[in-house]
C-alpha cells in the first residue's frame, strides 16, 4: 500500500515514513501544499495523510481541490488544531479522517487501514445534478447559479435523491432515511417531492411509477 505525508514539520515526516515503512507501507513525501496536491492528483496513492497548516496551499484546500479534480483517495487530516470546528472543516472539505496532534502512532496505523479498507467511491463534498447544486455543509441550493430556498426537510430529502441519483428509490427507503419515524405516513414522502417541484422545477424531480423517483438526468 502506497501512502502520501503531506507535512512541513520534516522530522515528524521522516518519522512517519519509518513507522509506516515498518508496518509494510511504501511511504512518499511532501512538505508544502502545492507539491502534496500534484502528487496526490497524480500519483496512484492508496490513501493519502495531510497535515493542516502547510506552505503554499494549506490543508483544507489541498483537500477540496483534490475533491474537485475528482479524486477520491481516501483523506487523512492529521492536525495540530483540535478545535470542533477545525475538524468540522475538514471533513466538510471532503477529507475521511482527522487526527490531532499528538497522536498514538497505532491509532495513526488503525485509521489508515480502515480508510483503505473502504471501497473507492466519489463522495463530493458538493452534490450536482444538471444545473441543481446542493452543498450539504453550508446548507445552500441552486438552480442554474440562482438560490432556493429550503426547509430542513427538504434538504435533507433532496440530498438523499441527488447522493443517489443513479438509481430509483421507494418510497419506504425515503422515508425511513429522511424521515425521523418509520411509521410516518408514505404520502409524505409525495407531499414533500411535490415541494421541491414547486421549488425546483417539475423536472427536478422524475416519477417512476410503481417504484419511486429518481433525479432528473
Amino acid at each position: 500500500m502506497r501512502i502520501l505525508v503531506i507535512d512541513d514539520e520534516r522530522g515528524l515526516a521522516r518519522a512517519l515514513q519509518r513507522g509506516l515503512a515498518a508496518e509494510g507501507f511504501a511511504v512518499d513525501l511532501a512538505h508544502d501544499g502545492i507539491t502534496g496536491l500534484e502528487m496526490a492528483t497524480h500519483g496512484d496513492y492508496d490513501a493519502v495523510v495531510v497535515d493542516i497548516m502547510l506552505p503554499g496551499k494549506n490543508g483544507y484546500d489541498v483537500v477540496t481541490a483534490l475533491r474537485e479534480r475528482e479524486v477520491w483517495t481516501p483523506v487523512l487530516m492529521l492536525s495540530a488544531k483540535d478545535g470542533e470546528y477545525d475538524v468540522a472543516d475538514g471533513l466538510d472539505v471532503g477529507a475521511d479522517d482527522y487526527l490531532t496532534k499528538p497522536f498514538a502512532f497505532v491509532v495513526l496505523v488503525a485509521r489508515l487501514r480502515a480508510l483503505i479498507r473502504r471501497p473507492l467511491a466519489p463522495r463530493p463534498p458538493v452534490l450536482t445534478a444538471g444545473d441543481i447544486v446542493l452543498d450539504p455543509s453550508a446548507r445552500t441550493v441552486t438552480r442554474g447559479g440562482e438560490a432556493v430556498q429550503l426547509t430542513v426537510r427538504e434538504l435533507a430529502l433532496l440530498e438523499y435523491l441527488m447522493r443517489h441519483h443513479d438509481r430509483v428509490i421507494g418510497k419506504v427507503e425515503l422515508r425511513d432515511h429522511v424521515w425521523d419515524s418509520p411509521g410516518e405516513d408514505l404520502n409524505v414522502v409525495e407531499v414533500y417531492v411535490g415541494y421541491l417541484r414547486r421549488k425546483l422545477g417539475r423536472d427536478a424531480v422524475v416519477t417512476v411509477r410503481g417504484a419511486g423517483y429518481r433525479m432528473a438526468a
